[in-house]
């Protein structure tokens, strides 16, 4: 059985952010109209340890049928070491043989992707005359979120803010239009009088159910829109602990992309973007780089 390698540098290669924002554009909606199977995340952290491991399963059934895993380590301190805090790969099987296909790099795949899902989130639910993005956070998402914004917002202003510049985000939020929030932050960092009636914000960092980014006040004021319900039922820090329900969300992304809901009904409304990760994500993208590899002949096969 051939297996083909792809490494980080390929994944970029043939990764680039406008294609991506296409390929989640799609899944999503294929995911709103029942055509994929999505089970929750699995997580496991030892007793003490700092780092955590994920698996992110995902199926799609039909005459090309196919599995996928996300297998994923998030170790916290690797900024610091200048490396990825996510590190792992995505596995690709063949749906009816079970055969392993495909081995990527996951690094790239989940910079790329979250961004890209931002970029779908924006387009279909900021307002249109949207033009100035506030991104807080200068790690890899807050780098993939810049370009990602400018992907679909053209001319976009960016301004960033990071814990490192010391105060707060009031600033750079003030008449933002978009805003990204891309931070490791356990505790609210933006909070609902800094933000402008009309914004849309992208809560990108806290996946965790004891973490969150956005304040209380925030969460309740929002038309809430995530990825998926149960993801955010499970695992959002940010619904949670505002001590917000299922009632709360509006919709899944999905839903809106495909007509099934309205989204943003009001220029001065508030509008949130939940954004957990999704394996039927994970699955879009290295199907997209392991296609266009196959024809332009990149990457290493081996005997498996």
């Amino acid at each position: 059985m051939s297996l083909l390698v792809l490494s980080e540098h390929d994944v970029r290669l043939l990764l680039p952010m406008d294609e991506c924002i296409e390929a989640m554009d799609a899944v999503l909606r294929s995911l709103a109209r029942g055509e994929l199977h999505q089970p929750l995340r699995f997580v496991t952290r030892p007793p003490n340890a700092e780092s955590l491991m994920g698996f992110m399963p995902a199926h799609r059934g039909g005459e090309n049928s196919v599995w996928s895993l996300k297998e994923i380590v998030i170790a916290p301190g690797n900024p610091a070491r200048g490396l990825d805090a996510h590190q792992g790969a995505v596995l690709l099987h063949d749906g009816q043989t079970g055969e392993l296909r495909a081995l990527l790099n996951a690094s790239p795949i989940t910079e790329i992707r979250t961004a890209a899902v931002s970029a779908v989130a924006t387009r279909a639910l900021a307002r249109p005359d949207a033009r100035v993005v506030a991104i807080l956070g200068a790690g890899v998402q807050a780098r993939s979120h810049t370009e990602a914004m400018r992907a679909v917002l053209g001319d976009a202003e960016i301004r960033t803010w990071s814990r490192g510049d010391g105060g707060t985000a009031e600033q750079v939020l003030r008449d933002a239009d978009v805003v990204c929030t891309c931070t490791s932050a356990r505790e609210p960092i933006l909070q609902r009088d800094w933000l402008s009636a009309g914004t849309h914000v992208n809560a990108v960092g806290a996946s965790l159910p004891t973490v969150r980014e956005l304040d209380t006040e925030t969460m309740a004021a929002a038309g809430l829109f995530v990825d998926r319900r149960e993801s955010t039922l499970n695992e959002s820090g940010d619904l949670l602990l505002a001590g917000l329900g299922e009632e709360h969300i509006r919709a899944e992304l999905g839903e809106v992309l495909i007509g099934a809901h309205p989204g943003r009904t009001d220029g001065k409304e508030l509008t949130v973007f939940k954004s957990l990760g999704l394996a039927v994500e994970d699955l879009a993208a290295a199907e997209l780089i392991v296609r266009k590899a196959r024809d332009q002949g990149i990457g290493t096969e081996v005997q498996f």
